[in-house]
């Protein structure tokens, strides 16, 4: 079953997620292809962040299921019957996928080029020239060429964001994951990130991403779902779902607000 072209990359069935008594997810569906872009937006609170750590599996799901290239995440199927996975073996599934977060994240004491060879190195034991061969490559690629010896102190917002997006490729997953990657910067430094971003679309990585920037969301996304109240209210080309507030008063709404 895997590595089959007709394989998604990820599928959500039926999943929920509680927190004690709050209904977080409230059985979302959702199926990303290989290579394509899917890109969450929706009002705060209404479940994006929480659906991507479910992928990523920071959070354990209620109910339902997840699959990464055809494979159950977090749990083994026996005759019908769930058995959970041993933390290494969910260790190892996560690796699959690679989260960009909001705040950075960088280790402080840390060159920018420690921080990305700090995980191939300590995790999947590559050899300390070749990931800081490797390394060097992906910081050129996020347009950090030069500025591996600088500490996270001496960059900007938007380059610590670029080098947190070089760490988490230099892991080489199957997936990445943003959640709202450029909501923690200044407004003139968020066009560098999201040109990173882009680069990576049109290489062919597959992504999910939680974003407000919805005009960027249009231009990268293959899908775009919106999201309320832990539910996938509405999904498609990007074009139907901005376009079409007289089928969902929900998406008209809130972009009138986020457009405004």
């Amino acid at each position: 079953m895997h590595g089959m072209a007709n394989v998604p990359a990820v599928e959500m069935r039926d999943v929920h997620k509680f927190y004690s008594d709050f209904h977080a997810l409230r059985g979302v569906n959702l199926t990303i292809s290989k290579g394509d872009v899917c890109v969450a937006i929706g009002p705060s609170g209404s479940g994006k962040s929480t659906l991507l750590r479910c992928i990523n599996q920071l959070e354990v799901i209620s109910a339902g299921r997840i699959f990464l290239d055809g494979e159950l995440q977090g749990y083994r199927e026996v005759d019908g019957r769930f058995h959970t996975l041993s933390p290494s073996r969910v260790a190892n599934q996560r690796r699959r996928t690679g989260m960009v977060f909001q705040r950075f994240n960088l280790f402080p004491h840390m060159t920018a080029l420690e921080n990305v060879v700090e995980g191939p190195i300590q995790v999947k034991g590559v050899p300390r020239s070749e990931a800081r061969e490797r390394a060097l490559a992906l910081l050129e690629r996020v347009g950090l060429h030069g500025l591996g010896s600088r500490y996270p102190n001496q960059l900007s917002g938007g380059q610590q964001q670029r080098v947190a997006i070089a760490r988490t490729l230099a892991m080489e997953p199957q997936v990445m994951l943003f959640d709202e990657p450029t909501s923690a910067l200044d407004p003139e430094l968020v066009g560098e990130v999201l040109d990173v971003i882009k680069d990576l679309a049109q290489s062919g990585m597959t992504m999910m991403l939680v974003t407000h920037e919805i005009g960027f969301a249009r231009e990268v996304a293959d899908d775009l779902v919106f999201m309320d109240h832990g539910l996938i209210v509405e999904g498609g080309k990007p074009q139907d779902v901005l376009n079409s507030p007289a089928r969902g008063a929900k998406p008209g709404a809130f972009l009138s607000k986020v457009l405004a």
